[in-house]
């Protein structure tokens, strides 16, 4: 699958896309390949306050749980509701129906602050060596 160019990364493996004032989040293709089958996504209440860096959610798979982590500051708007009966929308579909959180940034320059989608494929050949 390839890089999607519309997208910013985190070291995480969270991806981040502005949609007009708005930052929809989810982990990434190579986050998901890592993790295998995905059977369940905890998600935050709408309205909850996350920060860069730090958890939001978590991931479980076949394999392990894994925290999600927010590309920025701000406010949780929607959730992936989707995703409680379909949590495998995050392996099919990472970019589209497997997003996870919709947030308001209180601070939209922290987009900046990630990769773009090449930094990212050269970040993760790197790790993957």
């Amino acid at each position: 699958m390839s890089t999607p160019q519309n997208c910013k990364f985190s070291k995480d493996h969270e991806w981040a896309r502005d949609e007009g004032g708005r930052v929809v989040v989810g982990i990434t293709d190579h986050a998901q390949v890592e993790l295998g089958d995905i059977v369940f996504v905890e998600l935050p209440e709408i309205g909850a306050a996350v920060s860069k860096g730090e958890s939001f959610g978590t991931v479980e798979s076949v394999k392990a749980v894994s925290d999600v982590y927010s590309p920025v500051d701000g406010v949780v708007e929607a959730i992936n509701e989707g995703l409680g009966d379909a949590p495998d929308s995050v392996n099919s579909a990472p970019y589209t129906d497997g997003w996870m959180i919709a947030i308001t940034p209180s601070d939209s320059s922290q987009l900046g602050e990630l990769m773009d989608a090449s930094a990212y494929d050269e970040y993760v050949a790197e790790i993957s060596k």
